[in-house]
């Protein structure tokens, strides 16, 4: 996560926009990475990014110095989000908005392989879509930003506790819904001359 100096936030707070203009450039990319992640559309991402600075230059003055600030930050645009989320019907997310692209693709796979890689990622894509917006939240911080359970703890407003039992949730329903959308194996054909099992 960005550090910046203490002396930026608290500046900041006293109404010196250039310091909050600093505090911009610093976390522009984690904020829309977060935003993106989350939305899966750029242009979505970039105005819920805005919204969440605009919120954080609003409430600068009732942050706490003693939380770590890009942490607070995160927060603000993790919940919009959700709420953004919470009021689509039917939320989209892109894969390549939720796996670093070094591990998406071979540099030069063959065309079996790039259409075998292309349902898989319609696939996760879909089965994502269909996570709780917290669920998808949890999912994103922990396994693409490594946050600790403490860190998704504040900026989901949950206890540590009810962020593990999430984040337990989301792993269990996302198995389950990728396991549904895999064909099943068919059961081994018995012998005609086998003996019948009891």
């Amino acid at each position: 996560m960005v550090e910046v100096p203490p002396e930026w936030i608290q500046r900041s707070q006293g109404g010196e926009a250039e310091y909050f203009d600093r505090l911009v450039e610093a976390y522009q990319a984690p904020v829309y990475n977060l935003c993106l992640r989350m939305l899966g559309n750029p242009g979505d991402a970039e105005d819920a990014a805005q919204e969440a600075f605009w919120r954080a230059y609003r409430a600068i003055r009732r942050f706490d110095p003693r939380r770590p600030f890009g942490t607070w930050l995160l927060a603000i645009a993790a919940h919009h989000c959700i709420d953004l989320l919470r009021r689509r019907k039917a939320p989209t997310v892109s894969l390549e908005a939720l796996v670093p692209p070094q591990e998406l693709r071979d540099p030069s796979p063959g065309p079996e392989l790039t259409a075998e890689r292309a349902e898989r990622e319609r696939t996760l894509t879909a089965t994502i879509q269909k996570l709780d917006p917290e669920d998808r939240a949890a999912l994103i911080m922990r396994y693409w930003y490594d946050m600790s359970y403490e860190e998704m703890s504040q900026v989901l407003s949950l206890s540590t506790g009810a962020v593990k039992s999430r984040l337990h949730r989301a792993r269990r329903t996302l198995a389950d819904l990728w396991a549904s959308t895999q064909p099943k194996a068919d059961p081994p054909r018995r012998r005609p001359d086998a003996a019948p099992a009891f």
